[in-house]
């Protein structure tokens, strides 16, 4: 009977551990939202991994609340207000809204954090698709050169981003474009043209790690993912598509564009979406807005925000405990 009750309490208390770790997995974002009269200001709110608001931790109206981040235990978020005059303050705050506190100076570990990796076109937009690996160049003839492929980290498949000479839409970054590459499986050797995915409006540039100009692909757990840009025209911008190798099928993040923000260890990843031309509510006029989102392996999301809301993002923090890092930085200041 000892052993039975010994059981049922190591069950419990596992449980319990397991829930306040699940509960403690939170998300601080400061958030501006644009009102119909009046100036509005940036305030930071707390949320739950699903996008349930657990509640504002700020509300003060002096300046705008930006850059807030965790720090390495969880147990304070430090941020920084930007007021008039080019004034600006450090202040931190507790995670529960309790012990809001002006700081003399803002932390080291607070001045020297940057941005997480993202996934980002830097570096390849200067031309239509990016350069071909030494072994491709190696074993080019004189008279072709064979697209640039790109074998995915487990080597279960590889992307050739082939494009067609006789075919307007291969000749200019926009819809349309990429319908010739190819995601070949290495095992079976079939091959599929993008053209045939389903979602498919065009794609260009493949995008790659920030950090690390090598890694193409964002595969973590049963996440099996590479991101890829799109010109739209020049009121759109450029937009950003999930290839999901699980499906195949292409995913389009946003309206406008997005970044990637690997979470290590774990099967998902967030957005800082970027989105034109957003209604604001009470008013005739619209803004260009964004938000943070996070997408799951099935590529379902959620977005911290008011839903419907014509917003700005002014940065955010995810405290993971238990993973690492333990603290994931998003849209950190001037970074």
């Amino acid at each position: 009977m000892r052993l039975i009750l010994r059981a049922l309490i190591t069950i419990s208390v596992l449980a319990i551990l397991t829930a306040q770790a699940a509960a403690d997995a939170e998300i601080v974002i400061a958030i501006r939202y644009l009102q119909a009269e009046g100036a509005s200001h940036s305030h930071l709110c707390l949320y739950r991994e699903d996008g349930k608001l657990l509640r504002q931790l700020t509300n003060d109206n002096s300046g705008q609340d930006s850059g807030p981040i965790f720090a390495e235990d969880g147990g304070m978020i430090v941020f920084t207000r930007e007021k008039p005059n080019d004034i600006r303050e450090f202040w931190s705050i507790e995670p529960r809204g309790t012990h809001l506190k002006k700081l003399d100076a803002a932390p080291d570990w607070y001045t020297s954090a940057k941005s997480s990796p993202y996934f980002t076109n830097v570096d390849a937009e200067q031309s239509p698709s990016p350069s071909p690996p030494a072994s491709a160049k190696e074993s080019a003839s004189p008279a072709e050169t064979p697209p640039p492929a790109y074998k995915s980290p487990d080597g279960s498949v590889e992307l050739l981003l082939r494009e067609d000479p006789n075919d307007e839409a291969d000749q200019v970054d926009g819809p349309g474009h990429g319908k010739h590459y190819l995601l070949r499986d290495l095992k079976t050797r079939m091959e599929t043209e993008f053209g045939n995915l389903p979602g498919f409006d065009g794609v260009f540039g493949l995008l790659h790690n920030n950090q690390d100009k090598d890694q193409h692909f964002l595969f973590d757990g049963p996440l099996r993912l590479a991101f890829f840009d799109l010109h739209l025209n020049s009121t759109d911008g450029d937009t950003v598509f999930a290839l999901d190798l699980a499906g195949p099928r292409l995913v389009r993040l946003s309206p406008n564009w997005a970044a990637p923000i690997p979470l290590p260890g774990e099967a998902a990843f967030f957005t800082f979406t970027e989105t034109r031309y957003v209604p604001i509510l009470g008013r005739k006029k619209t803004a260009n807005c964004s938000y943070m989102e996070r997408w799951d392996e099935k590529l379902n999301k959620v977005c911290y925000a008011h839903e419907k809301s014509a917003a700005i993002c002014y940065g955010a923090s995810r405290y993971r405990p238990g993973k690492d890092p333990r603290v994931i930085t998003l849209g950190r200041g001037a970074d």
